[in-house]
């Protein structure tokens, strides 16, 4: 079976394009195979800085033959009389078939005319040159550039293309104006290594052919080779590394036939906060650094950086490499000492100067809304008063180091660098630890705040954010999350608010800060009260996506479960939602639980039915005692006033359930009284819910309300689907 390789040679690409490129393609080009009806054994992408290449083995020599039914017009405006009208000869005409060969067949909607047409498969090499320019004209990536005098674009220009369908060369060109890559067997081997031009025989032949003109074209097995090389060249150094995911990908991704080269700098930079010395190596000069072998990740004054020259010139390379991280190094001294030359409140005045947004402020007066949300969450937590004080001191100085001149240099430093001049300024260590909390997590995979000050900091700041921007986003002065587009990472600080809230237990009341934090800016926006009552439905809904993203995606609960805890358009459940993120957490995995150990089925035809027939009254769902709006006088049979006396019972177990969050007492409340609901329904003194007297029938409905209100301080079980 055929095997095809297409390779793209162009002028050095960057490495976040070219690792977006190959994830595009290992997407994308079995999509575009299976939607030509073509099957392969295995699809291998391949990419370096100068080409992006696939291989494709196990291809068919054709498309399978497609037999495929296709509808005309309704058969009376086909035939008149028996002869084919106009209609059926164009039809016939349209798909290449006699007249013959049309049939008419009934249909829901009456009778129409159908043709079986037969298509015989294309050759593969047919459908790969239509296929390929497709695959390399519609990959995405920042900033791609036209060249020549053509309107293509491209990150980088195009040199070469090889297109070998096993031995065969593939006729492709590219055009791009009046330049026109035509494809060749012929690619290229490393620029200083190889520099000669490499004949390609056939495509099965690509990973070993270039590996003779010293390129791995093999992403992953370059990775392998520069990680067993860093850490070979750390060990004989005495030290350890650690491998970087991003740093190791983007360096792969740098190199064509890695190499590594060791550099040292003056053991006086050691005297500089780690974190500035590594974020110099890895962030700024793709340098792995070199730790003391131990605990307190001390560094060596030694780095490896992967060169992807000569490996003779290594001690050239270094030297090199060396000047440049001495320079950066130097730097980063001068800043730091000029930093600590003042304490760090008093950079306090410089936030003035800096715009946090435009219709915003200053991040001075961000700060300043920060102080006073975070006395609010400190109020609704009844923290003592050190607590707050620390609270209130790290929110004044949690942004300060953003126009220290180390952050300004190195921005990936704020919070780091807040942290350590805190300390060196005499605050207390919960502030420093705050200061750098406040911004965890930063990414996907990183942790959560510790501390509690840093957990309420970091909680007012995101959310002084997210309203804000949201409020503006409803005035129409920023673009609003949509959902493709979120400029300002609304999302991602919305799932952090709920993670730490969840992770830390914070007994927080989130449509609290919400309403006030919408009403502040109302007040210095001169926003009227209707328009914050419409604002307000867009931000709650925000957050309660969030809410459901997260229980869905991270807390692995069925979605059927999290619909019953949030409600489906159910205003009650998404403000309780709000109003306590920590119970409609806990009612999730509660859930979750009891469907998982078999209780969930004990308790659910008893209680879905009673909601499905409560739907009929009028009683309110936050009723739950029996006494007050049950006329017992008005029982005709046994069963009801045994579903009355479980009621009265039940109410304390509901109560108990809510105020501990202890949901267990209320779902043993329910499978209690399981068999009194049964009888009322189907017993032998079973009772007709919808009786003729309206009195009657108001009174047993709201017996099977009351029993829909106490399962639903639990969850919504209307939204629960049976046996999923």
């Amino acid at each position: 079976m055929p095997g095809f390789l297409l390779e793209v040679g162009t002028e050095e690409l960057p490495a976040s394009f070219l690792s977006g490129a190959m994830a595009q393609w290992r997407s994308r080009i079995p999509q575009s195979l299976a939607a030509n009806s073509l099957t392969s054994e295995s699809v291998a992408v391949y990419g370096t800085p100068r080409r992006l290449a696939v291989l494709i083995t196990g291809l068919p020599s054709q498309q399978p033959d497609r037999e495929e039914e296709i509808k005309g017009p309704p058969a009376q405006a086909a035939f008149k009389d028996g002869q084919p009208t106009p209609a059926a000869v164009g039809f016939a005409k349209k798909q290449g078939v006699e007249l013959e060969a049309l049939e008419v067949r009934p249909t829901d909607k009456g009778e129409f005319v159908f043709v079986q047409k037969r298509t015989p498969g294309r050759p593969v090499a047919d459908i790969l040159t239509e296929l390929v320019p497709q695959w390399i004209y519609n990959l995405e990536g920042k900033r791609l550039m036209r060249w020549g005098d053509g309107d293509v674009r491209f990150s980088r220009p195009i040199r070469w293309l090889v297109a070998l369908l096993d031995e065969a060369i593939l006729p492709i060109e590219l055009v791009n104006g009046s330049l026109t890559v035509k494809s060749d067997r012929i690619s290229h081997g490393h620029r200083v290594l190889h520099p000669e031009p490499i004949t390609i025989h056939q495509a099965s032949d690509y990973v070993n052919t270039l590996r003779y003109g010293y390129v791995a074209v093999d992403a992953n097995e370059r990775a392998a080779i520069i990680q067993e090389q860093v850490e070979a060249a750390v060990h004989n150094l005495g030290g350890y590394t650690e491998i970087y995911p991003d740093l190791l990908e983007e360096v792969t991704n740098l190199v064509e036939w890695p190499s590594p080269v060791v550099g040292k700098f003056e053991e006086e930079f050691l005297n500089l906060p780690t974190e500035v010395t590594t974020t110099v190596m890895v962030s700024h000069q793709r340098y792995f650094p070199v730790f003391k072998t131990g605990d307190n990740k001390e560094l060596l004054p030694y780095f490896v950086t992967i060169s992807n020259g000569n490996p003779t010139k290594s001690e050239v390379i270094a030297v090199g490499n060396e000047r440049v991280i001495r320079a950066r190094l130097a730097d980063g001294q001068f800043f730091y000492k000029t930093d600590l030359a003042k304490p760090l409140e008093s950079y306090l005045p410089q936030l003035e100067t800096v715009t946090f947004q435009e219709d915003l402020g200053s991040l001075r007066a961000k700060v300043d809304r920060m102080v006073k949300l975070a006395e609010r969450f400190s109020a609704q937590l009844q923290l003592g008063e050190s607590d707050r004080q620390h609270i209130q001191r790290a929110t004044l100085l949690c942004k300060a180091d953003l126009v220290t001149q180390m952050v300004f240099e190195f921005p990936e430093l704020q919070g780091i660098m807040g942290q350590k001049y805190a300390v060196a300024s005499g605050e207390s260590p919960e502030v420093a630890t705050a200061i750098f909390e406040h911004y965890l997590p930063r990414g996907a995979d990183d942790i959560l705040p510790q501390t509690l000050t840093g957990q309420v900091v970091g909680l007012a700041d995101r959310l002084d954010t997210i309203v804000n921007i949201l409020e503006l986003g409803m005035m129409g002065l920023v673009t609003k999350p949509t959902g493709s587009s979120d400029p300002f990472a609304l999302r991602r600080s919305a799932n952090a608010v709920v993670n730490i809230t969840w992770a830390a237990n914070l007994q927080i009341n989130l449509q609290n800060l919400l309403d006030q934090i919408s009403k502040d800016f109302a007040t210095d926006h001169n926003v009227d009260q209707d328009q914050v009552t419409i604002n307000a439905v867009f931000r709650d809904e925000f957050f309660i996506q969030r809410i459901r993203t997260l229980l869905q995606e991270e807390k692995q609960i069925d979605y059927d479960l999290v619909n019953a805890v949030l409600g489906e358009n159910d205003e009650e459940y998404q403000a309780r939602a709000l109003q306590d993120l920590l119970d409609v957490r806990d009612r999730a995995l509660y859930l979750q639980q009891i469907r998982r150990d078999g209780t969930l089925d004990k308790i659910y035809e008893t209680v879905n039915r009673s909601t499905r027939l409560a739907a009929q009254g009028d009683l309110d769902t936050q009723q739950l005692d029996p006494t007050s709006v049950v006329r017992p006088e008005l029982f005709q049979k046994p069963s009801e006033s045994a579903f009355y006396d479980a009621l009265v019972q039940l109410v304390p177990q509901t109560q108990a359930a809510q105020q501990s969050r202890n949901y267990q007492l209320l779902v043993e409340g329910l499978a209690k009284i399981a068999p009194t609901v049964s009888n009322f329904f189907d017993g032998e003194d079973s009772v007709l819910v919808i009786d003729p007297d309206p009195d009657i029938k108001r009174n047993r409905l709201n017996i099977l309300g009351l029993l829909r209100n106490h399962a639903r301080v639990l969850a919504d079980f209307g939204a629960i689907v049976k046996n999923l």
